[in-house]
C-alpha cells in the first residue's frame, strides 16, 4: 500500500495533476511526500474520503496553497489547525462524519468558501466568525449537538442552503430571515418549539423542512405559500392489531367529534379560532335541508375569510382559515422527498388564492 500510495503521488507530482484521489487509503497521518519540497503547488482538488486521519499538517497552505475542494469525510479529524485560514483559495471544504469538537474562529479567513460540511461531528457550537464567509452558499451541520446558532449568520449574504438536522436547537435567531438569497432551510429533528414570525417573507426561501421538532405546534403565516415538510397530523384515527383484522383505534374518546378528526394525539388540537371558522364554513357549504339554521352574523372580514380560505390541505381538502398553521395537516409524498434525500418527508402545498383575496379586499 506504502509503495502505490508513493508512485500515485510521484506520477502526480511528474505530470502536474490538479486532482489527487487518495481515498480508502487506511492513512492514519497526512502523506508527507505533498508536502516535500514545494509540494503538490498546482494540485487545485484532494480527495481523501474514508482514512484514518486525526488531523490536517500546520504547512498545509503553504505546500498545497492553489487547493479549491478539500474532501476529507469519514475520518478520525479531531481539530483542523488554526492554519485552516491560509487556504486563501478553498471553495469547498467537506469534514463530515469525522469527530470534531471545534471549530476554529479561523474558519472565517477562507473568504472564498462556498461550501462547507460538517454533517456528523460533534460541535456544540459554531464561531461567530463564520459570519465573516460572505461567499458562503451551503452549509451543513446536522447530526451535531449544537444548542444555538450563531445570529452571525445573517451576515452570509450569499447562503442558499442551510442544514441543522439532528441538533438540539431550541430556537433559531431571527436575523436568519434577513438572508435574501436562502433558498431551502431544514431544521428537522431538533427541539424547537416556535419559528421566527418574520420567517419565509424571503421570496427565494422556498423549502422549510421542520419534521420531528415534537414541541413545534404552529409555522408563522409568512411561510404560507412555501413548500413545508412535516411529521402530519394523523387526521384519521390510529389502527391496531387485532388478531387478523385491523381495528380503528380511537386515541380521543370523549372529546368532541369536531376535534377528533382534527388529531390523533391529546394535545394536538386546532385553535379555537380556526376550528370555529371550520365548523362555519361547513354549515355555510351544507345547509340542512330544512333551512333551520338562521344567518350568522359575523364581522364582514371572517365573513370574507369564509368564502376565501387561506389554503387548503392537499390530503382531505379541508379549508384552513387561520394565518398560522398548525403542524397537524396529513401530507402527501412529493418527489421533492427524494430531492432532499429523505424519503421520509411528507411535504404539504399550502396555495393560497392570491386573486380572490386581492378582489375580496378591494370590493369587499
Amino acid at each position: 500500500m506504502a509503495v502505490e500510495l508513493h508512485e500515485t503521488i510521484f506520477i502526480a507530482k511528474q505530470e502536474r495533476h490538479k486532482t489527487l484521489f487518495l481515498n480508502y487509503r487506511n492513512l492514519n497521518t497526512f502523506p508527507i511526500e505533498l508536502l516535500k519540497d514545494e509540494g503538490l503547488q498546482f494540485l487545485e482538488r484532494l480527495y481523501m474520503k474514508r482514512n484514518s486521519l486525526t488531523t490536517l499538517p500546520d504547512n498545509l497552505a503553504q505546500k498545497l496553497p492553489n487547493l479549491i475542494e478539500l474532501y476529507l469525510p469519514s475520518n478520525n479529524i479531531v481539530i483542523i489547525p488554526e492554519a485552516i485560514g491560509n487556504l486563501a483559495r478553498l471553495q469547498s471544504l467537506d469534514l463530515s462524519d469525522n469527530v470534531l469538537h471545534h471549530l476554529c474562529s479561523d474558519i472565517g479567513r477562507i473568504r472564498s468558501l462556498r461550501h462547507l460540511r460538517l454533517y456528523n461531528n460533534q460541535l456544540k457550537h459554531l464561531p461567530s466568525e463564520i459570519g465573516l464567509l460572505q461567499e458562503l452558499e451551503t452549509l451543513d451541520v446536522s447530526m451535531n449537538q449544537l444548542r444555538s446558532l450563531p445570529h452571525q449568520l445573517s451576515s452570509c449574504a450569499s447562503l442558499q442552503t442551510l442544514t441543522v438536522d439532528h441538533n438540539l436547537l431550541r430556537h433559531i435567531p431571527r436575523q436568519l430571515c434577513w438572508l435574501r438569497q436562502l433558498n431551502q432551510l431544514s431544521m428537522a429533528a431538533n427541539q424547537l418549539s416556535f419559528l421566527p414570525l418574520d420567517l419565509g417573507r424571503s421570496r427565494e426561501l422556498q423549502f422549510i423542512f421542520v419534521d420531528s421538532n415534537v414541541d413545534l405546534r404552529a409555522l408563522p403565516s409568512y411561510l404560507y405559500n412555501k413548500v413545508i415538510g412535516c411529521s402530519g397530523c394523523g387526521r384519521s384515527a390510529g389502527v391496531v392489531e387485532s388478531g387478523a383484522d385491523k381495528q380503528p383505534y380511537d386515541a380521543l374518546a370523549g372529546l368532541p367529534v369536531e376535534v377528533k378528526v382534527l388529531a390523533s394525539e391529546m394535545d394536538n388540537v386546532v385553535s379555537l379560532e380556526e376550528l370555529a371558522m371550520r365548523s362555519l364554513h361547513h354549515i355555510y357549504q351544507q345547509p340542512t335541508e330544512l333551512d333551520l339554521l338562521p344567518p350568522t352574523s359575523l364581522p364582514k372580514n371572517l365573513l370574507d375569510l369564509l368564502q376565501f380560505p387561506l389554503g387548503h390541505c392537499h390530503h382531505c381538502s379541508q379549508a384552513m382559515f387561520t394565518s398560522i398553521y398548525p403542524k397537524l395537516f396529513p401530507l402527501r409524498d412529493t418527489l421533492l422527498a427524494g430531492v432532499h434525500r429523505r424519503s421520509e418527508y411528507l411535504c404539504l402545498h399550502l396555495h393560497v388564492k392570491r386573486s380572490q383575496l386581492l378582489f375580496s379586499h378591494q370590493y369587499g
